[in-house]
C-alpha cells in the first residue's frame, strides 16, 4: 500500500462510515451463490481499506454484520462468520505494515471462542497504531449499544455518555461523531447502525453494489462531502446577517 496523499484538506479529522450492502443481489446478477458475493465483498473491504489510508482518512468505519443478521440461514451466517475470521488473520499484518490501528465493535458474546480470540488478537497487534482507526461491526446494533450505555451511564452518571457508548460496544474509549455516512445497495436507510453517531452525518447513497465498490467512488463520496456546508443548527454563511441593524 503507498502512502496516503492529501486530496482531500483535513481527511485526517474525518469519521467514515460504510454500510457495505449488496453482496447477495450481485451474486444473484451474476447468477451465482450468496456466499460468492461474500467473498467479493470482503475483497471490496480491503480496496476500501487501502484507499481510505492513501486517502488520508482518519477513521473509517465497516457495517460487516447487524444483530438482525443472524436470522439469515445457517450456512450463509456461518460462512460470513468464517471469512471474517480468515479476513483478520490475512489484514492485521497489512494493518500493522500500514499503521491502521483495527477494532472490532458490537456484541461478542455471540461469537465462537475462536473468532473472539481472534479479534483480540488481531486488537492487541495493532493496538500501537495511529495513522488511521478501522472499527468493523459485528453484530453490531445501535440501539441494543445505546441501551447498553444508558444502563453503565445510570450505574457511573459521572462517567460522559459517550465513553459509556465506546465501553457498551467494545470500543475503548469515546466515540467519535461519524462525518460522512455512506451506503451502496441503492437502499436508503440506516439499518441500525450508529444511530447516536449519525446525528449530523452527511449521508451519501449508491446504487453500485458492494463488491464493485472501488476508490473512485469513496473519492465520489468525500467530493460531495466536500461541496456541503454543514451547518449543525445553525445559520447559513450566506443567510447570515452582516449588519448589526435589527430584523429577523
Amino acid at each position: 500500500m503507498s502512502h496516503a496523499r492529501p486530496s482531500f484538506p483535513g481527511a485526517a479529522a474525518l469519521h467514515v462510515a460504510v454500510i457495505m450492502d449488496g453482496n447477495g443481489r450481485w451474486a444473484a446478477a451474476h447468477g451465482w451463490p450468496r456466499n460468492a458475493g461474500h467473498v467479493a465483498g470482503a475483497a471490496a473491504t480491503r480496496r476500501t481499506v487501502e484507499s481510505a489510508r492513501r486517502l488520508g482518512l482518519g477513521t473509517l468505519t465497516l457495517y460487516a454484520f447487524s444483530s438482525d443478521n443472524w436470522q439469515r440461514p445457517d450456512p450463509e451466517v456461518a460462512a460470513l462468520m468464517r471469512l471474517f475470521r480468515e479476513y483478520l488473520a490475512s489484514e492485521t499484518a497489512r494493518c500493522i505494515e500500514n499503521g491502521i490501528r483495527l477494532s472490532v465493535i458490537g456484541r461478542r458474546d455471540r461469537l465462537t471462542v475462536g473468532l473472539r480470540e481472534a479479534i483480540e488478537t488481531a486488537e492487541a497487534a495493532t493496538a500501537g497504531c495511529a495513522a488511521m482507526r478501522l472499527r468493523v461491526a459485528v453484530d453490531y446494533s445501535a440501539r441494543d449499544s445505546i441501551a447498553r450505555a444508558a444502563r453503565l451511564f445510570a450505574q457511573e452518571p459521572a462517567t460522559p455518555f459517550e465513553r459509556a457508548l465506546g465501553e457498551a460496544c467494545h470500543d475503548g474509549g469515546p466515540v467519535a461523531p461519524v462525518d460522512l455516512l455512506i451506503r451502496t445497495g441503492g437502499e436508503r436507510r440506516l439499518s441500525d447502525f450508529l444511530l447516536w453517531e449519525c446525528a449530523y452525518a452527511e449521508l451519501w447513497f449508491t446504487e453500485q453494489m458492494w463488491p464493485d465498490f472501488g476508490e473512485t467512488d469513496l473519492e465520489a463520496a468525500l467530493a460531495e462531502f466536500e461541496r456541503r456546508e454543514r451547518r449543525f443548527g445553525r445559520v447559513s454563511e450566506a443567510q447570515a446577517p452582516t449588519g448589526t441593524g435589527g430584523g429577523a
